[in-house]
Parts: structure tokens; C-alpha cells; sequence
């Protein structure tokens, strides 16, 4: 897909910073890291995200995800690490090629993910009916 810059890197016409590669996956650092070390694990191939992408790529993705977390944790450069998947724009998808932020973490960093809130009163079993996998 020309138009994708993902593809554009994957294709070596726009230049990054690679950290893996194989004939199918690719990692590189994030040109926008949320801190230092924070990497873009993607398919070679074009997925428009999470939900069109094989299985067997999200194995491939996540074994990869998880070397560069041994690395991150074993070199000091994270004490930890948080794994991110973002589907749709509200989600906060920018790119509509299917990656994983892999985004080292220390105490203190300031980063907040998220924050949660307590379901109402009869809320969470409403939920489970809507989502709920028989």
C-alpha cells in the first residue's frame, strides 16, 4: 500500500530505526516515543488492524514483542514495560496499518495509560451480555 507510511519503511523508502527484522515482522523505535526505547512492532504485510490481521501474525507480532521486552528489562533501559494495540481512530489508531507500542517503563515516569472507574449499580452483567464469547 503506497500511501502508508509503514509500508513506505517496510519498503525502505522512508528510513527508521530498526531494532528487528525477519521476512514477515519488522520492529522500530517509535518516532514519537511516550519515552525512550518505546518500539513499533508491525507485519510486513499490510493489515488495516487488529481485527484484519491473521492470528497467526498477532503469535508472530507478540514473540517478537516479547524478545524486545527481555531486552528493555535486561538492559535497564525499562524496569518494565507495557504492551499497546490501538483499533480505530477514537481508539487513538493513527496509522492504518496494525502495529504494537512496546513502551519501556521506569517509577517516576510520569506516563499515565489509563484510568478506571467503577461500573454502576447492574452495569457490568449489561456488559457481559453484549460481549460475552459462548
Amino acid at each position: 500500500m503506497t500511501n502508508c507510511i509503514f509500508c513506505q519503511i517496510v519498503a525502505g523508502e522512508i528510513p527508521s530505526y530498526k531494532i528487528y527484522e525477519d521476512n514477515e515482522i519488522l520492529a522500530f523505535l517509535d518516532i514519537l516515543p511516550v519515552n525512550p526505547g518505546h518500539v513499533l512492532v508491525i507485519s510486513k504485510k499490510h493489515f488495516d488492524d487488529f481485527l484484519t490481521t491473521p492470528d497467526a501474525i498477532h503469535c508472530q507480532i507478540i514473540k517478537v514483542a516479547k524478545k524486545i521486552g527481555k531486552k528493555i528489562v535486561e538492559s535497564g533501559l525499562g524496569e518494565g514495560f507495557n504492551i499497546g494495540v490501538n483499533t480505530g481512530s477514537v481508539a487513538g489508531q493513527v496509522v492504518n496499518h496494525f502495529h504494537l507500542h512496546l513502551m519501556p517503563r521506569k517509577k517516576g515516569d510520569g506516563y499515565k495509560l489509563w484510568r478506571g472507574k467503577k461500573y454502576l449499580e447492574g452495569e457490568a452483567k449489561k456488559i457481559v451480555k453484549i460481549i460475552e464469547i459462548k
